[in-house]
């Protein structure tokens, strides 16, 4: 160091030398190898400077001391435990240091931010255990307090310097911390300053985190909440409209007041966008869920609910709404259609449940059940043979109204750029063949083109939606890499738009099919049964799913050893017109695949069916969809819990290259998962709040996943196969009801804070478990394994027999 002391005298005096002479301090800043070392270092160039003057070099000193501050904080906090305060203090210090040297040092702005809200996490756990009127809590409570303020400052600035344009992770950082600590007006009015320092478009990209606490009990957050809403209405209502009709669509009376409040306030500048919004949300709606398919879909729970399990007010309570719905009256030609069919029958049934009620006659009931069920049948019948809808027939609002519209097509809205508006809705409606058919629909945008969206009801897409965030987060780190750039690395994203709790739509992924759908029209061409694997199964053990472990091992290798398995790989080369097209096909198949691989490993991605899985027909890479099981609750029910990593099946790797899983995909693996390791602070971030969000922890927080959305699952991919009635046999085993027992304490304060530790447990479980995954510690080795190790341990798990034979048959295993 001493021998820097003539450098620096050169640096302040020539010109001429002073790019080589900070390359040469820069270069001794990186050789040096201990804090002891580096902690002197930038001292001496202190004692060195005067930094009287603001010219260039001492400008340029500034930073080489701000990244020795930098270098010295990055080390204590990867070196040293923060729960001691002498050493947070310490790190603290030179990350303060760092960016009072050079404000405009993201690196140290974002180290500084961390550091303090790794603090907070930290003493919120502290005093998890401990009672609110306790001293040490109210000390913890300050220190959280301080800290929280700090990394809100240096958050903010984050963002602003941030190279991404809108920095998402550190986004949904800030709103953690609103959310959590907003209720202290230290905390208010720290998020309140420094909100006026950035652009409002921060806050698009996390509208479903903002729109998830709309309600919140906190005032001072909710007033936080509430002021940004509107600002992002003023400036920016295409973005806000959409989320914000669901949130005005709930079933909870403050969540659905606070939207209104929002509502109302756009209506004085925004009233046309408003009412064109509202008409279309309402009607799509009313389209995702015909009367012939909300009756038959009620009329099949009430089924179950009388036959099996014997629950009559139950089955009273499913019927009696969607009676009200047709008391109403008709508004479209499709439903006088269902009344002029089925009115007078259920008009009747009706009367016989009201009598049964007065009178407890059992007759009565019977009676009422044989007109359902003739009502069911009718309609079962009925519904298999449409295929397609008449937009007049169904919607004549959608016809009539919704010409050359202000509001833009849904997922395009994109800020500082021109609307691209609904034109008009295609009058011709396509049904999709599966379970909850959804449809098929075009809007054509003021651009011209063409707008395809698949259309769900009975489905909440709102953690699909989540996940959307996810990918995009993940594409920005994959395209930062020099390595999974070059080799286009990416996942396929797409719009997922939310219309109510459980209606929405979902971007179309062209010239795609199921992985299902190819292999069921590969075998249908080549004589081939359906499910012949399974088939075999059973002639070789009858009872094939209720065998012990070994003998499911025996019999499943068996079937494995009977067929080749290599029908994806057959549709490949069959689908490619040359050997060069088949070859960047094949590529792009095992990249995709393994990218996702990795990615919904860390997410805990589950149930991945051979329907949830899409291949693109021209450039052959794989999709994934359907995004209902995360966090590994598909590995934690009770039925049939899976436990492999990722879909690996052989079919799959049969695909693949001449060096199946050892070639391109083993090398995708490891780029990906070093690029995950490598932001995992970020990605951690964006999962937290996940996590967190409390329209979605019913599915995370609970051990025992919810058993119908179980049924639901699996009834969903066991339809798809031969034998149908054998699988449902299942069902009656996952139906089972949850007895959950909640303990309760005296004193409400004291019950309320327990209630709050409990609902966290089992999210901080399951950020510990990704934190393991992104720090290589998931195999709980006595070191962390590196990438090369985890991949290669990874695989196994997939591949193997044990873990395969396990799984549902919905699932298709032997695929």
């Amino acid at each position: 160091i001493k021998e820097c002391l003539p450098i620096l005298n050169n640096l302040r005096k020539q010109t001429t030398t002073s790019t080589t002479s900070e390359n040469i301090l820069t270069g001794i800043i990186q050789n040096v190898n201990t804090i002891s070392q580096l902690s002197s270092f930038p001292v001496t160039i202190k004692n060195a400077t005067s930094f009287q003057t603001a010219n260039q070099h001492e400008q340029r000193l500034r930073q080489l001391i701000s990244k020795c501050y930098l270098r010295i904080g990055t080390w204590e906090h990867e070196l040293f435990n923060i729960t001691d305060d002498s050493i947070l203090a310490e790190i603290m210090k030179n990350y303060k240091y760092a960016w009072k040297y050079d404000n405009s040092n993201y690196k140290a702005w974002n180290a500084y931010a961390i550091l303090n809200y790794d603090a907070v996490n930290y003493f919120k756990q502290q005093q998890q255990n401990l009672d609110i009127f306790n001293d040490t809590y109210r000390i913890l409570i300050a220190k959280m307090i301080c800290c929280t303020i700090s990394a809100v400052k240096g958050l903010f600035k984050s963002i602003i310097l941030s190279k991404v344009k809108y920095c998402l992770q550190n986004t949904l950082r800030l709103l953690t911390l609103l959310f959590e600590y907003g209720q202290y007006h230290e905390v208010y009015e720290a998020i309140t300053e420094g909100n006026r320092t950035v652009p409002i478009e921060v806050w698009l990209y996390v509208l479903p985190q903002l729109i998830a606490r709309i309600d919140s009990s906190k005032p001072l957050v909710n007033k936080l909440i509430h002021h940004l809403l509107i600002d992002i209405g003023q400036q920016h209502p295409q973005a806000l409209i959409y989320p914000l009709i669901v949130a005005s669509k709930s079933i909870v009376h403050d969540r659905e007041f606070a939207a209104n409040r929002v509502l109302n306030n756009m209506r004085e500048h925004s009233h046309t966008l408003i009412h064109q919004a509202l008409i279309i949300s309402e009607e799509l709606i009313r389209i995702s869920v015909l009367w012939h398919e909300k009756w038959y879909k009620g009329l099949q729970v009430a089924l179950e609910q009388y036959s099996t399990n014997r629950n009559i007010s139950g089955m009273i309570e499913t019927l009696e709404p969607l009676h009200a719905t047709i008391e109403h009256g008709s508004t479209t030609v499709n439903e006088r259609k269902f009344l002029d069919s089925y009115g007078n029958d259920l008009t009747q049934a009706h009367e016989y449940i009201r009598r049964f009620q007065q009178t407890r006659d059992q007759n009565e009931l019977i009676q009422a059940w044989h007109l359902y069920y003739q009502v069911f049948t009718c309609i079962r019948t009925q519904l298999a043979n449409i295929t397609s809808l008449e937009l007049e027939h169904i919607s004549p609002r959608l016809t009539i109204n919704c010409q050359n519209l202000e509001l833009a097509v849904p997922g395009t809205y994109e800020p500082h750029k021109s609307s691209i508006t609904i034109r008009n809705i295609q009058s011709s409606i396509k049904i999709i063949t599966s379970k909850q058919r959804p449809r098929k629909i075009s809007i054509k945008g003021s651009d011209g083109y063409e707008y395809v969206f698949l259309l769900k009801g009975h489905e909440d897409l709102r953690q699909d939606e989540r996940v959307m965030q996810l990918f995009g987060l993940v594409n920005e780190f994959l395209l930062t890499n020099d390595e999974t750039r070059r080799r286009n690395f990416t996942i396929q994203c797409y719009p997922v738009i939310p219309l109510a709790p459980n209606n929405g739509l979902l971007g179309w992924i062209a010239q795609c099919d199921t992985i299902h759908t190819l292999i069921k029209e590969h075998r249908e061409k080549a004589c081939i049964p359906f499910g012949i694997e399974y088939t075999y199964a059973r002639e070789k053990a009858p009872h094939y799913d209720r065998l012990p472990l070994l003998n499911k091992v025996e019999i499943f290798q068996n079937v494995l050893n009977s067929f080749e398995g290599d029908d994806l790989a057959k549709i490949l080369w069959h689908k490619s017109s040359n050997a060069e097209i088949w070859l960047n096909r094949r590529s792009n198949y095992i990249r995709s695949l393994a990218v996702m691989s990795m990615v919904g490993y860390i997410l805990g991605l589950g149930d991945r069916h051979t329907s949830n899985l899409m291949l693109d027909r021209i450039s052959g890479k794989i999709v994934h969809i359907d995004f209902g099981d995360c966090f590994e609750v598909a590995m934690i029910r009770e039925k049939f819990p899976e436990k492999i990593p990722f879909r690996l099946t052989r079919m799959l790797c049969k695909a693949m290259e001449v060096t199946g899983i050892d070639g391109i995909f083993r090398m995708t693996c490891e780029y990906v998962m070093d690029v995950l390791r490598k932001n995992r602070d970020s990605l951690m971030a964006v999962l937290e709040a996940f996590v967190h969000d409390p329209l979605l922890s019913w599915r995370l927080l609970k051990n025992n996943n919810n058993n119908e959305q179980q049924s639901t699952t699996i009834s969903k991919t066991s339809s798809h196969l031969p034998e149908q009635q054998h699988y449902q046999s299942h069902l009656s085993i996952i139906n089972e009801e949850d007895n959950e027992h909640e303990s309760t304490v005296g004193e409400k304060i004291q019950q309320q804070h327990n209630q709050e530790s409990g609902q966290v447990i089992r999210a901080v479980e399951i950020m510990n478990r990704v934190r393991e995954k992104l720090t290589g510690n998931d195999f709980h080795r006595e070191q962390p394994i590196d990438t090369p190790t985890q991949v290669e341990l990874l695989i196994q798990q997939a591949t193997s027999h044990e873990n395969l034979c396990q799984l549902y048959i919905g699932w298709c295993p032997f695929w």
